[in-house]
């Protein structure tokens, strides 16, 4: 099998080829079914090896969500010190959509969603500055939503590849996601006065049910 992740300068090690085996192998089987023996099989490497840099199936898919943190804050970085240039999320993501996939619906990586939701709720709050109205929502709230369907992109690609028309991570699919990204973040879906009375229905329900 060929196992596929971003390049990073640790990739010729290997504690590195052992990590990245297991991004394969619990994408593929999922934590329980996942075994030392295969992933060291699939890393080249021994059996003691992998004991010998991890010590134990848990500490190995830990160092697997602490590599996708650091993806996540270098793309995030890119971003910062070039804010015209949006980086494909499927492009940075999609090595890891197996992997994410298991860990997002079976309820691990919450390290890597929480690091998601802080790196956005500082951006939130700074931008908020300038906002014209202030937000009815907290930006921790707001970040953690944006963080779900920030990964459900990458998680979901071949639905959004079809919803689209065309593969997100040719070129040509790319140049699609992102003007579509654009487009959603930078017009609002309603109106002020539509977001008011649904804000206001939604405080009536909420009363009622408190009431009764």
């Amino acid at each position: 099998m060929r196992v596929t992740t971003v390049p990073d300068p640790e990739d010729l090690t290997a504690r590195a080829r052992i990590r990245d085996a297991a991004l394969w192998h619990f994408g593929e089987y999922g934590f329980e079914r996942a075994t030392i023996r295969g992933i060291a099989e699939t890393a080249g490497v021994s059996l003691g090896l992998v004991r010998h840099h991890f010590g134990s199936k848990q500490a190995l898919r830990e160092a697997c969500d602490a590599h996708l943190i650091k993806v996540i804050r270098r793309m995030h970085e890119q971003v910062a010190s070039a804010p015209h240039g949006v980086p494909n999320p499927v492009a940075v993501m999609g090595p890891y959509q197996r992997y994410l996939g298991r860990a997002l619906t079976e309820g691990w990586a919450a390290p890597l969603f929480d690091d998601m939701v802080g790196i956005g709720e500082r951006w939130l709050a700074e931008a908020d500055k300038s906002r014209p109205e202030p937000p009815t929502v907290d930006a921790r709230a707001r970040s953690t939503l944006i963080a779900a369907m920030a990964l459900s992109v990458a998680v979901l690609e071949p639905h959004v590849s079809r919803g689209l028309g065309v593969d997100v991570r040719s070129p040509e699919g790319e140049a699609t996601l992102l003007r579509a990204i654009l487009d959603i973040y930078s017009h609002p879906l309603m109106s002020p006065e539509d977001a008011a009375a649904i804000r206001a229905a939604i405080d009536r329900g909420q009363a009622t049910r408190a009431g009764g």
